[in-house]
């Protein structure tokens, strides 16, 4: 393990980072910040990084301030001369935003990517964007890891018979249709019309699901309208289990209480977002390993090609 590297972590994903930081097996680097009356605030590293590489992990998650958080103190690192900036996103925000799909609106994730860059990043570790392409729109390297490395040794332990792996919608189908694959499994989709953002219009479930197990793959969770609807779908139609299996748990508004409410048995998601409160049918598995054994990686030139592929779970 190399000696000049530092981890540090914004207030967003300080649990997160800490778990990373152990689970690496260094401490965390502290940062202090100076509050002002009016809101404004300035992070400042407390320990020497010259020459160092250095890793600064923070979800964009809402609100955008943990994004210019993230800006500020990779900046304060390049003029700290830091060797190399390495930006720890596991949940990429804005990721939704990755095209122009009408006039005279923005292709933010595009934009953070350049301000990523211009603030000074040398690479990107980040983990299941909501499109792969939004690796093309970075100038550096990118590492782009997948949940299902943590997701499929849970997954398999449940020893579901007639599994069947569903998409809640056809954007997702690529990546219900590789865990189905994988796991030997049937894949059915979720078709639906979603007449403006966080509204679910009309669903119908496109394959066979009576008697089987059903899991719902996803990478976001946002208000929970859309995965809550399918797992009722499912149920109704003769299912004799569902469950959902997502990255990211955005459970904005009502997005608790349409869980609890529901047909889902279980939901699973990762820590690469806090959760505002816990619920019983919510379980969540830690990717701090993964992170940690990435950095790993990234510190002693070493390939990370493992993570990317599902060929190389056990």
């Amino acid at each position: 393990m190399a000696s000049n590297v530092s981890i540090f972590s914004g207030r967003a994903t300080r649990y997160l980072a800490d778990a990373i930081a152990e689970s690496y097996g260094k401490k965390l680097g502290n940062v202090s910040y100076a509050c002002f009356s009016d809101g404004e605030f300035r992070p400042s590293f407390d320990d020497t990084i010259r020459g160092d590489e250095v890793f600064i992990i923070q979800s964009t998650f809402a609100p955008a301030e943990n994004l210019l958080e993230l800006f500020m103190m990779i900046d304060a690192a390049k003029r700290a001369s830091a060797r190399h900036i390495i930006a720890v996103i596991p949940y990429f925000g804005f990721a939704r935003q990755d095209r122009k799909d009408q006039p005279r609106v923005p292709i933010t994730s595009k934009l953070i990517a350049d301000l990523l860059t211009t603030a000074g990043i040398d690479r990107l570790i980040t983990m299941d964007l909501h499109a792969d392409q939004i690796q093309g729109y970075f100038n550096v390297p990118v590492d782009h890891l997948y949940a299902s490395s943590v997701f499929v040794p849970y997954l398999k332990s449940l020893n579901l018979e007639n599994l069947t792996i569903s998409s809640p919608d056809t954007g997702g189908t690529r990546r219900a249709g590789t865990y189905a694959k994988f796991l030997d499994a049937e894949l059915v989709v979720c078709f639906k019309q979603r007449p403006k953002p966080n509204m679910v219009g009309n669903m119908i479930v496109i394959g066979d699901v009576v008697g089987k197990n059903v899991v719902l793959v996803d990478d976001i969770i946002d208000t929970a309208g859309t995965i809550t609807k399918a797992a009722g779908l499912i149920m109704e139609q003769g299912a004799a289990s569902v469950r959902a299996m997502c990255t990211h748990a955005v459970l904005s508004g009502s997005a608790y209480e349409k869980i609890e409410k529901s047909a889902l048995c279980e939901v699973l998601v990762t820590d690469t977002l806090p959760l505002r409160k816990e619920s019983s049918k919510i379980r969540v598995l830690s990717t701090a390993n993964l992170f940690a054994d990435v950095i790993t990686s990234v510190v002693n030139c070493e390939s990370i090609s493992s993570h990317f592929k599902f060929t190389t779970l056990q």
